[in-house]
């Protein structure tokens, strides 16, 4: 469990951690490594690996050996179905979507992933998935039922479902290319529900944003599309990493009071 105990130790020194996403159907592997270079420089705890559509091993492989000549922080995969496992990543967010109406994507995939997750010694992170609307394109692969964002209440007791099953993280989805984040108060419902770390992506573009997220609670913040679209991102990812540290700053002494 080193990649685990990683990321728990980071959030724990630092109140809250960023992760980048990369999408292997999106760049090629030079491209995905200098991304990666330039979040490991700007702060970013690990990287994550993976899309909805288009991912094949083959792309997988080829991006993550590049990028771990490149950078010393985890990779971690973001597997939308078993094509986005890679014998060349440190771990793998082992995750079911908690609100899709297919077994498919609640535990299907996830046993047919498990063999080939122990043959290539990769590391299990237990997670519960958990899609708001509008859900994107995740939505509509996994065949979710996005919460509704005016109904917060509905993925605390998911995410708290997801803890009593001994998940490690709870993980709430806006869709990558969503048209805004999740609000801070959606995010306090839940991150007050649970003890385990609330991870939070989609739509998240702008150092306030990150900052009021981590205020309300989320312990990881996870930016994917923005990089795919800034000129700079180091700059960028510095801009969302401060923010999350300041976020992280103010909810502690919000705590202490």
């Amino acid at each position: 469990m080193r990649v685990y105990k990683y990321l728990m130790s980071r959030i724990s020194q630092e109140g809250a951690i960023h992760l980048t996403l990369i999408d292997p159907d999106k760049v090629n592997p030079e491209e995905g490594a200098e991304i990666a270079l330039a979040a490991e420089r700007a702060g970013t705890a690990a990287i994550m690996v993976g899309g909805s559509i288009g991912v094949t091993e083959a792309k997988l492989d080829k991006l993550i050996v590049e990028m771990k000549r490149r950078v010393k922080i985890p990779i971690i995969l973001f597997p939308g179905n078993i094509t986005g496992l890679s014998r060349y990543a440190d771990a793998v967010w082992f995750m079911s979507l908690l609100n899709s109406t297919s077994t498919y994507y609640l535990i299907e995939a996830q046993a047919l992933g498990a063999p080939i997750v122990k043959k290539y010694g990769i590391e299990p992170i237990p997670m519960g998935y958990i899609v708001i609307e509008p859900g994107e394109a995740v939505g509509f692969i996994g065949r979710a039922r996005p919460i509704p964002i005016k109904h917060p209440e509905i993925a605390a007791i998911y995410a708290l479902a997801a803890q009593y099953l001994g998940m490690k993280f709870v993980y709430l989805e806006r869709g990558s290319g969503a048209p805004g984040p999740l609000p801070p108060e959606f995010v306090e419902k839940v991150a007050n529900m649970v003890d385990i770390p609330v991870i939070v992506g989609g739509g998240i573009k702008e150092g306030t944003v990150a900052k009021n997220l981590t205020k309300a609670g989320a312990k990881c913040i996870v930016t994917g599309t923005i990089v795919e679209e800034v000129e700079d991102v180091e700059v960028k990812i510095k801009e969302i990493v401060k923010g999350i540290r300041e976020g992280a700053l103010e909810r502690m002494q919000n705590v202490q009071r």
